[in-house]
């Protein structure tokens, strides 16, 4: 029961702490979600050398159980998740969003980790479903409650606007759900792989449904626009959550549903969203020229990584696979460096505006600007770093794609993919020139104008997902070999 403890206990912290509200002052609020993400990670990592699924029945009318595992597909989901959980809680020491209790803040990212652990670790397919909708719910409070309220309009918008896309793209996945279940006989993850052989029109729309519900959650191109507001307007640990689990939660629905279950009728629409993801690509790189607020640029950015998924996922190969899990992986620390850094740059500015004439950030707080730099290369794919391995491997596997795949199409997707990751290089100079290099802004006395460099707790944080990049960049075998058998889990893949 290991793996239950560990999605169990952060989700009954955080719903006391959601309960008890007002009532628990943040340090306590902090040091009680501290001990729950701790154990909940020491618990992932425990299960994770146990090697020991664990399954019970659920509910034995529908023949569902609860099932918990890990293996090469879901363990750095999960690990990733697990660190992520202690990232949030500690970077509240430096920073805790107004606009309610802290303990409710914390209790509502103790409940959407506890749900995302859930549904990585789900082994039925009803399971990862519910899980995955109880993350929405306290991600949705997190935004319209400890959002930026200096508009609330645009609060309200943004909250909004989130919960309509992913209540659209739930309904699609469990309408495909459900049908996918009445044709294989079973929700069972390892029933499933491979369940629905053949092209023909029921399980074609069947792929469809689960793709379009899941590419809404990832979110592909032109399903992605509820994303920017809400990265915009999150508090700093929601835009980490939401950037770093849950978009990874629709990456790892589309493997685990249509590519394993239905692997050709997968093939047949897969050209279309390698399209989507090469354009969202170039698309993410275009917006990232000419956005003016830095934190929106950095979910546009988000956008064009997750084009990289899209198209790895769709090869359709082993090595697709891998490269879709590490791109999301590489996605996943360097989004949450670059948030927790953004959130303190708009902590000490009063906004994110790029276009405000600014002091050089090397200068006034060279810890910050170090940060800025490498965050910035690695966000851009600069060899070394570890976005770099996911690109180059979801180009290679998209440059010979599983089959049943147009050669051609997919040939296109990786010129335009490219051509798009050099835009990389582009809006990463443009950002670098406004905030690194600066503005000769000094006060009357001729000296620069200073403020706050990082804080112990942001050179903590900032330090450990830095070295995670460096770690991946320089020796990507590390992550490369935990997913080895994902071709084996999947049916097989070439």
């Amino acid at each position: 029961m290991v793996l239950t403890a560990a999605v169990a206990l952060p989700f009954l912290v955080g719903a006391v702490l959601l309960g008890l509200g007002d009532r628990v002052s943040a340090p306590v609020a902090r040091a009680a979600a501290g001990v729950a993400v701790i154990a909940s990670a020491g618990l992932v990592a425990a299960g994770w050398y146990l090697d020991a699924p664990e399954r019970f029945s659920w509910i034995p009318e529908l023949g569902i159980d609860w099932s918990l595992r890990l293996d090469g597909l879901n363990v750095a989901f999960v690990l990733l998740t697990a660190a992520v959980g202690i990232l949030i809680v500690g970077h509240t020491a430096y920073e805790m969003p107004q606009g309610g209790a802290p303990a409710s803040y914390l209790g509502a990212v103790l409940i959407a980790q506890a749900g995302a652990l859930t549904a990585f670790l789900a082994g039925d397919a009803l399971l990862f479903f519910v899980a995955f909708e109880i993350v929405l719910v306290p991600m949705w409070f997190v935004i319209r409650r400890f959002g930026d309220g200096r508009v609330p309009e645009v609060r309200d918008e943004a909250s909004t606007r989130f919960v309509l896309y992913t209540a659209v793209g739930s309904t699609l996945m469990l309408v495909g759900i459900l049908l996918l279940a009445v044709r294989a006989g079973s929700t069972d993850f390892d029933r499933l792989v491979g369940a629905l052989p053949g092209q023909d029109a029921a399980t074609v729309a069947i792929v469809l449904l689960l793709t379009v519900g899941l590419c809404v959650k990832i979110p592909v191109f032109p399903l992605h626009t509820w994303l920017p507001p809400a990265h915009t307007i999150a508090p700093t640990g929601g835009s980490v959550l939401l950037a770093a689990v849950l978009l990874k939660l629709g990456t790892y629905g589309v493997i685990r549903l249509p590519l394993a279950s239905a692997p050709d009728a997968f093939a047949f629409i897969s050209p279309w969203l390698a399209l989507a993801g090469a354009f969202a690509v170039v698309w993410g790189g275009l917006i990232c020229l000419a956005e003016t607020d830095l934190k929106r640029l950095i979910a546009y950015s988000s956008v064009a990584h997750m084009g990289f998924v899209a198209l790895a996922v769709a090869s359709g190969s082993s090595l697709g696979v891998q490269a879709a899990i590490y791109t999301s992986v590489a996605h996943g620390i360097v989004s949450a460096f670059l948030f927790i850094l953004v959130g303190g740059l708009k902590h000490r500015w009063g906004s994110a505006d790029l276009t405000v004439s600014r002091p050089a950030l090397r200068e006034v707080s060279p810890a910050l600007g170090f940060f800025l730099v490498l965050g910035m290369a690695a966000g851009m794919g600069l060899p070394g770093l570890a976005v770099f391995w996911g690109e180059f491997l979801t180009l290679y596997a998209a440059w010979s794609p599983g089959g049943g795949r147009s050669q051609v199409v997919f040939l296109a997707c990786v010129v335009v993919a490219a051509i798009g990751a050099a835009l990389g290089a582009a809006y990463t100079t443009r950002v670098l020139r406004a905030v690194w290099v600066g503005d000769a802004v000094r006060t009357k006395t001729g000296l620069p104008v200073r403020h706050d460099d990082a804080s112990r707790t942001e050179r903590a944080l900032l330090g450990v997902l830095g070295l995670a990049l460096v770690a991946l960049g320089v020796a990507p075998g590390i992550l490369l070999t935990a997913t080895a058998g994902v071709g084996a889990l999947l049916g097989g893949l070439p």
